[in-house]
Formats: C-alpha cells, sequence, structure tokens
C-alpha cells in the first residue's frame, strides 16, 4: 500500500521532483474552487432562510386557533375556558386572542387597504415580539390608538400622533340613500417594522375591545395566537391542538402558514447545490484528463512496473490514489477556505446590501455542519469516481506494449 501510494504522489510532481507538477495544481484548484464557492453560497442561503425565519416570527405567532370557517369564537375574558384549555396543552408558553379584519384606512392625503389585527396589549407581548419592533412612539392603546407599519404609515402620510380614519362595512346603517359603512377615528400612537414589507405595508394594531366595539364583536374573537417553547415542534403542537380542541377548530403553525414560501426556500437551496456541484463535476473531468496525460506520459514505467511485478490491483490503486490525493487535497483546501470565508463574513459584515431593496442591511452568513459534511464527502467521491476510467485504463497496458511504447 505505501508503494502504490509513494509512486501515485510521484506522478502528481514535476520532473524535478520538489513540487507539484502545473496540472496537478489546476486539477487541486478546480476542486478547491468548486467545495469553496458551494460552502460560501450555502452559508449566505442559509444566513437568508433564518433572516426571513426571523423577520416572519417578529410578527407571526407560532399556531393559530380558529374555526374552520374563520367563524367568531365567543370569548368571556382573560379567564375564557378555551384560552386556558390551550394555555393548559404540553409546550405552550403563551396564549393571546386577537381579532383579524380587512378595511380601508383614510387619512388627509391618502385612501389605503389594511388589515387590521386587534390584540390584548398585555397578552400580545407573551405571543410575538412585536411590541420591540416599534421604531416611533410606542406600543400602548387606549380609547383610539392604533400602532401601524413603517411602510403604510409612509403611504398614508402620518407620523406619531395624527389622525386616521378607519371604515369598515361591518356594523354599518342603511340608509334612504343606501349604505353607510362605519368610520372611526384614530390617533397613531406608534409605527413599528417589523422588518417584511408584506407586515409593514398592510398591517394595523389597535386594541381588542375596542376592535370588538366597533365591528359589533361584543365577547368574540376571530382566534388564538400561541406561543411554544421550541418553534420546531410547532407543527406536532397543531396537530394536536386540533386533535384535542376538536370540530369546528383548527390549528395552524408559522411553517403551514407560509408554506408556499418555505417550500420555494427549500427548492431554490437544492437547485443552487445542484448547480454548484457543477463546479465540480468539470474539476472531475479535469482529472480525468489529467491522469489520462500522466497514463500516456508515463506508459513505459508502467510496463516497467507490471514487468518487475506489480499487478494490475497495484497499478489500479497507484491511479486511484492519485485522484484521492488531488480530490482530499481540494477538498481540505477548499473547506478550510469556505469556513473563513463564511467566518469572516458573519464576523466583520464588511459587504453590505442596499436597504431598498434587501429587507436586511448585511450579507446574513449561518454555516451548518450538515453542509460542511456533505459537500465534502461528495467532492471526495466525485474526484474519487473520476481515478476509476483512468486507473483501468492503466492497469489494462501490456507490459511488453507499454516499454516500447514511444
Amino acid at each position: 500500500m505505501r508503494f502504490e501510494f509513494f509512486v501515485g504522489r510521484r506522478y502528481l510532481q514535476s520532473r524535478a521532483g520538489r513540487r507539484m507538477s502545473g496540472i496537478t495544481a489546476i486539477a487541486i484548484g478546480g476542486v478547491f474552487v468548486g467545495v469553496a464557492a458551494i460552502l460560501i453560497v450555502l452559508s449566505v442561503i442559509n444566513g437568508f432562510h433564518q433572516e426571513l425565519k426571523e423577520r416572519i416570527l417578529g410578527a407571526t405567532p407560532h399556531i393559530v386557533v380558529t374555526k374552520l370557517s374563520y367563524a367568531p369564537i365567543d370569548y368571556s375574558g382573560p379567564e375564557d375556558s378555551l384560552l386556558m384549555r390551550i394555555r393548559a396543552f404540553p409546550g405552550v408558553v403563551g396564549v393571546a386572542p386577537f381579532i383579524y379584519t380587512k378595511t380601508l384606512v383614510r387619512s388627509s392625503d391618502a385612501v389605503e387597504g389594511a388589515v387590521i389585527r386587534g390584540v390584548d396589549q398585555s397578552r400580545e407581548r407573551e405571543v410575538t415580539p412585536i411590541t420591540s419592533s416599534v421604531t416611533e412612539g410606542s406600543f400602548a392603546f387606549d380609547s383610539s390608538g392604533v400602532v401601524i407599519g413603517v411602510d403604510l404609515a409612509r403611504v398614508l402620510g402620518v407620523m406619531v400622533g395624527d389622525r386616521l380614519n378607519i371604515v369598515s362595512p361591518f356594523g354599518g346603517t342603511n340608509t334612504p340613500l343606501g349604505f353607510v359603512p362605519k368610520v372611526k377615528h384614530f390617533r397613531v400612537n406608534g409605527i413599528f417594522d417589523s422588518g417584511m414589507y408584506e407586515y409593514n405595508s398592510s398591517l394595523i394594531y389597535v386594541s381588542l375591545g375596542e376592535l370588538q366595539r366597533f365591528l359589533g364583536m361584543k365577547r368574540m374573537v376571530t382566534g388564538y395566537e400561541v406561543r411554544v417553547r421550541d418553534i420546531y415542534s410547532s407543527g406536532r403542537i397543531a396537530r394536536l391542538l386540533t386533535t384535542q380542541l376538536g370540530f369546528p377548530f383548527r390549528a395552524v403553525d408559522w411553517i403551514a402558514q407560509n408554506r408556499n414560501l418555505f417550500t420555494a426556500l427549500r427548492l431554490e437551496k437544492a437547485v443552487t447545490f445542484i448547480v454548484l456541484v457543477l463546479i465540480v463535476l468539470v474539476a472531475a473531468f479535469n482529472i480525468i484528463g489529467m491522469l489520462m496525460m500522466i497514463v500516456l506520459r508515463k506508459t513505459p514505467e508502467i510496463g516497467i512496473l507490471k514487468a518487475i511485478g506489480a499487478s494490475p490491483r497495484s497499478v489500479t490503486r497507484i491511479f486511484m490514489f492519485a485522484g484521492l490525493f488531488i480530490g482530499g487535497l481540494g477538498t481540505g483546501f477548499g473547506a478550510v477556505f469556505g469556513f473563513v470565508v463564511s467566518w469572516l463574513l458573519n464576523r466583520y459584515h464588511f459587504l453590505t446590501l442596499p436597504g431598498d431593496v434587501y429587507f436586511i442591511k448585511n450579507l446574513p452568513v449561518q454555516m451548518q455542519w450538515q453542509d460542511f459534511v456533505v459537500v465534502c464527502v461528495s467532492a471526495v467521491v466525485i474526484t474519487f469516481v473520476a481515478t476509476i476510467y483512468p486507473a483501468y485504463k492503466a492497469a489494462r497496458l501490456p507490459p511488453v506494449e507499454a516499454i516500447r511504447y514511444e
């Protein structure tokens, strides 16, 4: 085994024998670039996914419990029986009632469609971190106070302290001149920035009791927001809640609420990985070409080795060791370089993103050991497979003809 390894490594060196040949360095460089590129890109993709999850959970509860038809649910107050049943469920750490409805918002400058979310101020802190996203004013309600998204405030042209009108078709009155929707004046108490344009451009928070009176939903809510101890167990807990609560209730976790988005993100990562693996495949073809050139150049030497007793298996091992040396060295250097670059990007944030295009300012990076293992193992396997054909051709050379080869 030492003999095959020594000869295989010697074939990769220059004629002087002191350092590796130029073509060997190019082959190692191809694997190095492929592995490093895959690891860096996957780390950035992981960072984007993690950042997006955090932004989504910044205004979205882990689980939402509603009726199947979104019909109103009877709510008797802080000691409501359904609320207490959900709160006592294993893994649940917070529950809050909410009302969800779509409406029109009118300011002195513009009219815009919006989503109003009526929440219990004291309990909302238990289920979502939206209260920490307030950038102006405070997350505080009074008889006519609201907290709105930063992009919606910009469209409406309002600031903290300004007034706006909320128009709702629910609870309106019929007159001889037609239907008149219900209108109520509110004051902007705070402006929040969740980091997600979808929420910032359409969401308005208002006191649960005030919205109940405005919509005529006395002692009723749309559903319950639920926070769990482990966000990745929310799917299992949601299924158990649906079973325990029974018809007509259902519980939907945060991943199911954004299923299309997360499916697209997983597909994006898979496609990116496949495309970048092509770089390693190109490097593998480079290894095949390089080893075939070595076979042609070293044909007389291979014939001499076989003439003095080297078996076809030994010759095969020589070229497989040579290919594994290239793949292992390129993969090792690529993994180290990918780790260092990813760490530097995560530590120093020297690459900034335009704030008017992306929802973040710096390039996010999250390294996952699973990615490193899969990429490194895949690269070594691909480069090993690339050695099979050249090794086979070398092992099949007849000794006499190989020695006479010019």
